[in-house]
């Protein structure tokens, strides 16, 4: 799908689901012109790629951290296969669907649709390892089924995240999925707060979770608590738990406890209300994060547009002009290298006159000379722009893949050299992307007003004077 296929396919979403949303493609267009134009983005890609569209929420963790029951009870239905071992090794898709029961369809479905978060990931799946891509059935399913709570939204059930087999693999998903999400649910398995499952989650999920810029989005759950309540201190066992999440980085007020109430069973009824309480307040706040999944995704939508305005000013196009002044500087020295060494023979030439001026003193001759060193000039000189270019791209291409590309793009032989080296990316370009983080504050602002009021229709209109 083109670019300019996708602006029209989520047009015509938007104009049917949140139509506020829809001048927010026109920024997106605008971001992605600029992006191409200087190579930072593939012009097959777009920006619009990078975020979801659509409510979504995911469920991540560790085997028989309570993930799959935790959505078949959020559902009211069944969906999910649950027990205490790896009983789902893929990435599953729910969504609303027309049938009561649950329909199952196969990863192709997701990879093939570009409403679905999962588009075209057999091409992230062939990055980390080739053939893997057409293979995509075994890392991914869909399933549909008709359930109130998935109206407006999607939720991905992830396997287990201390798989072994196919680890990079579901490395690469699990960290689209992170970028791609409204919300995140990162479960851990009370039963195994020590070194192994949990380790291992607080290390690859939870340590890369908060680095990313919408850390907020990112709730931990400890899940199973019931089980070591009854041995152990509730609060001892919670409060070790976060500590661990804190020497991740983790900030406080996004971790949650809670257990399956009908799988519980207590023989001391204190511990059983003093649980209750505790769960169903974190539970409560889960729940209602998720159902306003629908009005956090507009607002990160539009927040993004600042986010990656932001980013081209500030970062990509000045890091694409620190290795263009390098690129530049190289050339030059050549040049320099090149006309030094032109002179000394010139004045070699010069000493000896007397033997050449009977060969220059031919007007075809005197030219063949000079076109003979201007080809030899102009030889050397685009041989130098491409392989200092050539160079430049293979030390960026491990890291930074997209700068890379922008400096094979910006280094082309037609364009001028002191156009790259100093290159400012231009006034006009800097108007732009601020006035697009003008149109994304302002954007924000309207979504807002959808849901304030403004005080005078908050006063009572049966008040004497009104």
């Amino acid at each position: 799908m083109t670019p300019a296929e996708r602006y029209a396919q989520l047009k015509k979403h938007l104009s049917e689901e949140n139509p506020l949303l829809i001048e927010a493609i026109d920024r997106y267009k605008t971001l992605d012109d600029i992006a191409h134009r200087y190579g930072l983005l593939d012009p097959k890609e777009s920006f619009t790629s990078h975020i979801s569209w659509w409510p979504l929420i995911s469920v991540l963790g560790t085997f028989s951290a309570g993930k799959s029951t935790f959505i078949n009870h959020y559902l009211g239905k069944t969906v999910q296969q649950s027990g205490n071992q790896a009983v789902d090794d893929k990435f599953t898709v729910i969504a609303y669907g027309s049938e009561d029961e649950v329909v199952t369809l196969p990863g192709m479905a997701l990879d093939a649709d570009p409403r679905f978060p999962f588009y075209d990931i057999s091409s992230e799946i062939e990055q980390v390892e080739k053939g893997e891509g057409e293979r995509v059935n075994l890392y991914m399913q869909l399933k549909t089924v008709k359930s109130d709570a998935l109206k407006g939204k999607i939720l991905i059930d992830s396997p287990g995240f201390d798989a072994d087999s196919q680890r990079d693999t579901i490395l690469r998903i699990t960290s689209h999925i992170i970028d791609m999400s409204d919300l995140v649910l990162i479960f851990f398995d009370a039963r195994h707060p020590e070194p192994g499952a949990m380790r291992d989650t607080l290390e690859h999920l939870v340590g890369t979770a908060v680095k990313h810029n919408d850390a907020d989005k990112i709730l931990y759950i400890l899940n199973q608590i019931d089980t070591t309540a009854k041995e152990d201190n509730l609060e001892d066992g919670i409060g070790s738990w976060q500590r661990a999440l804190a020497q991740q980085g983790l900030v406080a007020g996004n971790a949650f406890a809670v257990y399956n109430e009908d799988a519980a069973h207590f023989e001391d009824p204190e511990l059983a209300e003093r649980l209750k309480r505790k769960k169903d307040n974190d539970l409560q706040a889960i729940y209602e994060r998720m159902d306003k999944v629908s009005i956090e995704r507009g607002y990160r939508i539009l927040r993004q547009i600042e986010t990656l305005a932001k980013s081209l000013e500030q970062d990509r196009l000045p890091a694409l002009q620190s290795q263009l002044q390098l690129w530049s500087g190289r050339v030059l020295k050549t040049d320099f290298a090149l006309f030094a060494l032109l002179g000394i023979a010139a004045m070699a030439l010069e000493v000896q006159y007397n033997l050449v001026s009977a060969v220059l003193a031919s007007p075809l001759l005197q030219w063949i000379a000079v076109i003979g060193v201007l080809a030899v000039v102009g030889y050397v000189h685009f041989a130098a722009r491409s392989f200092f270019s050539r160079r430049l791209q293979r030390t960026l291409a491990e890291n930074d893949p997209d700068l890379a590309r922008a400096v094979r793009v910006q280094t082309r032989w037609w364009r001028p050299l002191n156009a790259a080296r100093g290159r400012k990316w231009g006034a006009k370009t800097r108007a732009t992307l601020q006035s697009l983080v003008r149109a994304s504050r302002e954007g924000i602002q309207r979504l807002n007003d959808t849901f304030l009021k403004s005080p005078s229709e908050n006063v009572s209109n049966d008040m004497p004077g009104i």
